[in-house]
C-alpha cells in the first residue's frame, strides 16, 4: 500500500481531490490530506497546515502551478517516491526540481490510475 498525501483536498463531493481520497481509501492506501479548510472525510482529517508526515510514498497534486509554489520545498523535504500532477496541476518547473531531488514525477490522473490498477 502506498501512503498518499492529497494536496488540494476539497470537502466538495464533486471535486476530483475528494473522489481521490475516497478511492484511495477504498483501494487500501493510507491517506493524509491538506486543503484550504479543515474537515473530515471517511476518517481522514484534512489539515490546512504543512505537517511533517512520515513515509509518504506519493503526493497527488490538485493545486494549479501558482498555488503549488508555497509547497515545493515542503514536498521535496517529505522525500516522496513520486508526485502525480493531475489534470490542471501540471508544473514543468517543479517537476524538474523534484526529479533533480530523486523524486519520480508524472502527469496523470490518480482516479484513472486507481481505476485501471496502475496506481
Amino acid at each position: 500500500m502506498k501512503k498518499t498525501l492529497v494536496l488540494g483536498a476539497s470537502p466538495k463531493p464533486s471535486q476530483y481531490s475528494h473522489m481521490a481520497i475516497q478511492k484511495l481509501l477504498t483501494a487500501g492506501h493510507p491517506v493524509e490530506a491538506i486543503g484550504r479548510s479543515t474537515f473530515e472525510l471517511d476518517g481522514v482529517h484534512v489539515k490546512t497546515e504543512k505537517e511533517n508526515f512520515n513515509d509518504i510514498d506519493t503526493v497527488t497534486m490538485y493545486l494549479n502551478s501558482e498555488r503549488q509554489k508555497e509547497y515545493e520545498e515542503y514536498i521535496i523535504a517529505l522525500h516522496p517516491k513520486r508526485i502525480i500532477f493531475n489534470p490542471g496541476a501540471g508544473n514543468h518547473a517543479f517537476a524538474e526540481k523534484a526529479r533533480a531531488a530523486g523524486i519520480e514525477t508524472m502527469e496523470a490522473c490518480t482516479l484513472v490510475m486507481l481505476g485501471t490498477g496502475q496506481y
